[in-house]
């Protein structure tokens, strides 16, 4: 149900205390018996609370000295680069991070100017660090990173997140090796855990500076057509949403001479300028109506506006004729544009999406006749196709996507919320229409999906039991009408389980996944037949999982 105050200005009762928030970032110590109060990586790191004991600086003391162990297991000897986004808990934990890999003596670098770093930042900086550098050529030690960020999450969280020397999220044996050693050294009570204080570590030999604002920004023309932007006079509002972007927001117009405003150059741990995501909570969630809702009321200000989360590996996309674009609408229109416009791409390079993806990429890449890799949700799966260029584009459903340089070369292997804003206006710039505009036209071609995720309850052992499901338990034959065409647990691109459940006709299909935090499973659902359709579809999937559940 959506909060009655949805989309309207946070007020000072919705604020996050920060001074209690840090203090209990110090002063709480987990207790590992209870769950919730473990280290845990999800698709994106460890997030939690201090108010919770969920992300509190033994949780972040032990990861960082796992980190340390995990890189020496791997021989991987060169800089980390360390970044940190505009959330309350980022600074304190960047500092204990900061004097673990210090006594590990690990070669660290920080921002040059101290400034917040988005995601796609670090990973360009890995990834460009480490190009023409192999683990075999003694002479190049490789470059991994950790960005300190919960991403779009409430005020109150924390984040902590490894990129490993392929500059994307770390794959599941790396996070659980660095998960459960990190737990097993809060259990042996920090005793193995290596630190020295914040002064020394800072001024340390081997920690050192970078300027990764003035990397990012300056390499941008290699990826983007920037010049086509200039010239059209593309009028261009980005929202920063208090995030880790403002600032290369500001270079990029100074730089680059675009017509581009800063909406919104603020940053406030509290984000007392927000407004209120669905459900009544401050959330920088730049695909949401609500958490955007202050950059749609000025969509008649610009050609396009553009909103980006806390550490701008996500994109939101605004025009004059539509408001917010669906995340899933603009991926199909950026795969129908950047196919037909990057000559430089591989001939043979295919369309990375999850499987919670729109069926409308599926009709877009058999219209340009590339190949789909589809893969389970998480970006970490489009890693190696972005680094070998085997896939030219990686997109996902909750509007995170990064794709190859102009040459073909890689980019970023993470998601990168800042190139897919700009491309935004590069595709109005070059096309002469909005994003909106060609998505309009894709569905006068293929048809226009419904598409909704819904959450459906479920125990801890019924999402178990859904998440190790096997094709062979299905045993319906129909869905909403339609003769199912498949059961799927494991994912056609390559092969890995999904986590759960998708079904698919010939106009619809839906995928079950059980919830990593709430006693739920996600629905996702899409139907080319229309909403009532859509509602059907959604029901038909509550029942069939829930027979197969064994759920009344």
């Amino acid at each position: 149900m959506v909060h009655d105050r949805a989309g309207q200005p946070a007020q000072p009762g919705d604020l996050v205390d920060v001074a209690r928030l840090v203090t209990a970032y110090y002063s709480l110590t987990p207790d590992l018996a209870d769950p919730a109060q473990r280290v845990a990586f999800g698709t994106s790191g460890h997030r939690g609370s201090s108010f919770a004991t969920a992300f509190n600086e033994a949780h972040i003391a032990a990861t960082s000295q796992a980190v340390c162990d995990y890189r020496a297991r791997q021989g991987t000897t060169g800089p980390l680069y360390l970044g940190i986004d505009t959330h309350a808990l980022s600074e304190p934990a960047r500092a204990t991070a900061l004097e673990v890999l210090a006594a590990n003596g690990v070669t660290v670098l920080l921002d040059s100017e101290d400034g917040y770093t988005p995601t796609p930042a670090v990973s360009h900086a890995i990834v460009s660090y480490n190009r023409g550098r192999t683990v075999v050529n003694s002479a190049a030690a490789l470059a991994d990173g950790i960005v300190v960020t919960p991403s779009h999450n409430p005020p109150g969280d924390g984040g902590f997140k490894y990129n490993p020397p392929h500059g994307g999220p770390a794959d599941s044996a790396a996070t659980s090796w660095i998960q459960d050693r990190a737990n097993e050294l809060i259990e042996k009570g920090m005793s193995e855990v290596r630190r020295i204080p914040y002064t020394r570590a800072l001024a340390a030999d081997t920690t050192g500076r970078f300027d990764f604002l003035g990397s990012y920004v300056a390499d941008l023309p290699s990826v983007l057509d920037l010049d086509a932007v200039r010239e059209a006079g593309i009028r261009i509002g980005a929202d920063p949403l208090g995030g880790a972007s403002v600032a290369y927001w500001g270079r990029i117009a100074e730089q680059h001479r675009l017509d581009l405003t800063v909406v919104n150059p603020e940053t406030d741990p509290t984000w007392r300028f927000m407004t209120l995501d669905w459900d009544g909570r401050i959330r920088m969630d730049c695909s949401s109506p609500y958490a955007m809702a202050s950059l749609i009321s000025k969509r008649d200000e610009y050609r396009i506006a553009t909103g980006n989360d806390a550490d701008a590996d996500r994109h939101g996309i605004v025009t004059p004729d539509a408001g917010l674009m669906n995340p899933n609408h603009y991926l199909a229109v950026a795969i129908s544009y950047l196919y037909r416009h990057r000559e430089g791409w591989p001939q043979g390079a295919g369309i990375g999406k999850t499987l919670v993806s729109s069926s409308m990429i599926d009709r877009v890449a058999a219209d340009l006749g590339r190949r789909l890799d589809e893969v389970p949700v998480g970006f970490k799966w489009f890693v190696p196709g972005l680094t070998d260029g085997s896939v030219a584009f990686g997109g996902e459903e909750s509007a995170g996507a990064s794709f190859l340089r102009r040459d073909g070369s890689t980019w970023t292997t993470d998601k990168d919320g800042i190139l897919l804003a700009l491309l935004a206006s590069e595709i109005t710039a070059v096309t002469g229409s909005t994003p909106s505009e060609h998505y309009a036209a894709l569905t006068d071609r293929f048809g226009a999906p419904a598409y909704a995720r819904v959450d459906a309850p479920a125990t801890r052992e019924q999402k178990a039991a859904l998440a190790a499901l096997s094709a062979d338990q299905v045993t319906a034959g129909e869905l909403a009408g339609e003769p199912i065409t498949a059961v799927l647990t494991r994912a056609p691109g390559n092969d890995a389980a999904i986590g759960g459940l998708k079904v698919c006709t010939d106009s619809a299909w839906f995928a079950a996944r059980p919830s990593g935090t709430e006693d739920v499973y996600k629905i996702y659902a899409e139907s080319f037949q229309g909403a009532d359709h859509l509602a059907r579809v959604q029901q038909e999937a509550r029942d069939l999982v829930g027979s197969v559940l064994g759920q009344d």
